[in-house]
């Protein structure tokens, strides 16, 4: 079993301390939901899990590990989502899918395509998806290849209620299967063992003291 979690995570961002003394665990099998109006870093803390940004203060640890002290074998078990969908235009739907299936080195292009119902676009041009195709695209990865570790960053944006439900059957397989989930939302998403996560239960004491003067 895995264990990742977070230790009196300090975040500066833009010259502002986003949340101070925040901590975090979760387990294989279980998802996490980050919830908390925009601004309160719910993105931010998804960046510092990834890796891709440090805290000022405090450690993300994969097991026994700080994430900062092994970057390259984090990034190899996990998939981040961001808000970018991150599609290349010039190439079709299943050769988008197909790069990222290389880069990883391992995974099955048709089961991502399946997955979000993509299989029918599979030569499409990437640059003729709607907004939703694209954001199903961006999320076929995660079903294409294997991983412990999915950090999505709002990833209903732009899908219909089928599309939400097929992300909601792909988490559910990938905790079932011992993988951890951490996604932030502020709409419902059917997920059966959760664990729930207010970012703004964490506002760093300047920032608590501001909007008392405020």
């Amino acid at each position: 079993m895995n264990m990742f979690r977070g230790t009196g995570l300090n975040c500066l961002r833009g010259g502002r301390m986003v949340f101070a003394g925040l901590d975090f665990e979760i387990a294989s099998g279980r998802a996490l939901l980050l919830t908390g109006p925009n601004g309160s870093g719910k993105s931010s803390l998804l960046r510092l899990m990834s890796g891709l940004a440090r805290p000022v203060a405090g450690a993300v640890i994969w097991n026994t590990d700080n994430i900062q002290d092994k970057p390259e074998q984090h990034a190899s078990r996990l998939h981040y989502v961001g808000h970018l969908d991150a599609v290349k235009p010039s190439l079709t739907v299943a050769e988008n899918l197909a790069a990222w299936v290389i880069l990883r080195g391992d995974g099955d292009v048709a089961r991502g395509l399946a997955r979000f119902g993509l299989s029918p676009l599979a030569d499409m041009p990437a640059r003729l998806l709607s907004a939703g195709q694209r954001r199903r695209l961006a999320l076929a990865r995660i079903a294409a290849s294997p991983s412990d570790l999915w950090l999505l960053d709002e990833p209903t944006v732009a899908l219909d209620r089928e599309s939400v439900g097929a992300l909601e059957a792909a988490i559910a397989d990938h905790l079932d299967a011992g993988g951890i989930t951490v996604l932030s939302s502020n709409v419902d998403v059917g997920l059966v063992d959760q664990v729930v996560l207010r970012i703004d239960d964490f506002i760093s004491v300047d920032d608590a003291l501001l909007d008392g003067v405020a």
